[in-house]
């Protein structure tokens, strides 16, 4: 019996492997893949509506001891720019990213040895005191990771910890690529992709939501993203706790790995991959196409190769400024982009709740 094209089992509902997404990614042209994963969109999305968030980022920290190769913005506990926020001054950044009209803090900051998990709960008590209203959704998978370890307790212990304070959602940081051969090349005291996995799936078994990540565009091949959004699909399966997808490329300026890989991948594989992954991720509800992670022009064109949210407005944002990508925006101009893509604007909440339509 002849194998099924990928293109067949896409007009015939068939879900997709491997193959297939290597296909997608590789070889089918563009302008086609675009247009399916487009249509595909629509099945989830039939509106004209695309989303987007006003959050804001303050890392508590940039002391690590992780020392990724790909991060500019880690400095070690002896460096002159090293530093650690307390509570308070967190709390103060946040209200004032509150007050420009932010609805949510994503909370993250380094592996610091400094740091412990009652540190963890005075920075969340301080912001709900500080900005009650205001959604908190900290510390990625690596952070828990570590911070248990660090503490000698279980990571769901910890997640418990979490979830006793209010926490209902976490963001999907330290994911970069799935593969251990790619993280034995770029951080190789971060924990491994399977630990990556397993904490997520605990978080979303207790009943928190969670995004999933991917950084591209350094070590990898494109067998590997294929199974990195392989797994992801996988564990969606499983607990349905993944609430959407956002893929950025490295920026090598001032990392290690930069100096290896010095220019960021082309935004033609952005697009292929926010296309493909609309059409591998098919238990997926929603796909980002970022603007700041990238740039408005291709950000905009993501919403038509797949993607259905613009991810956010940022009021503070420290990791990639470290590495020379610091776009700018405002909401009227966030609101005119996506008009212009020809999609309705439509501002939301970290669990994909309508605040406002424009």
């Amino acid at each position: 019996m002849p194998e099924v094209r990928p293109v067949d089992k896409i007009k015939a509902g068939i879900r997709l492997q491997a193959g297939d997404g290597l296909y997608l990614l590789q070889k089918m042209p563009l302008g086609e893949l675009m247009r399916y994963a487009h249509q595909c969109r629509l099945g989830h999305h039939p509106d004209d509506k695309v989303t987007f968030v006003f959050d804001t980022n303050p890392n508590y920290t940039n002391v690590c001891e992780t020392t990724c190769t790909f991060c500019a913005f880690w400095r070690s506990e002896k460096s002159r720019e090293a530093y650690t926020l307390s509570p308070d001054e967190v709390a103060e950044r946040v209200d004032k990213a509150w007050q420009a009209g932010a609805t949510t803090v994503l909370l993250q900051g380094g592996h610091n040895p400094n740091i412990r998990l009652e540190d963890f709960i005075r920075y969340i008590r301080a912001i709900q005191k500080s900005t009650p209203e205001i959604h908190i959704h900290p510390f990625s998978p690596s952070e828990i990771i570590y911070m248990a370890e660090t503490e000698n307790i279980l990571t769901t212990e910890l997640l418990q910890s979490l979830w006793r304070e209010g926490i209902r959602t976490i963001p999907g940081g330290g994911a970069e690529i799935l593969s251990e051969r790619v993280r034995k090349l770029i951080s190789p005291k971060k924990n491994s992709s399977d630990r990556w996995l397993s904490v997520m799936e605990e978080a979303q078994q207790m009943g928190f939501k969670t995004t999933a990540t991917m950084m591209y565009g350094h070590e990898e091949s494109d067998k590997e993203i294929v199974e990195h959004l392989l797994r992801l699909r996988t564990l969606q399966d499983r607990t349905s706790g993944f609430s959407s997808f956002i893929p950025w490329s490295f920026k090598p300026g001032n990392s290690l790995l930069g100096k290896k890989i010095r220019q960021s991948a082309p935004s033609i594989k952005y697009l292929r991959i926010i296309s493909t992954a609309r059409l591998l991720l098919d238990n997926f509800t929603h796909i980002q196409s970022s603007w700041f992670s990238e740039d408005k022009k291709t950000g905009q064109l993501g919403l038509i190769a797949g993607a259905d949210d613009f991810g956010g407005l940022l009021f503070e944002e420290n990791v990639l400024k470290n590495a020379n990508h610091a776009p700018k925006t405002s909401f009227d101009s966030t609101l005119e982009t996506i008009r212009q893509s020809g999609f309705v604007p439509v501002q939301r909440n970290t669990h994909y709740k309508i605040i406002q339509e424009y």
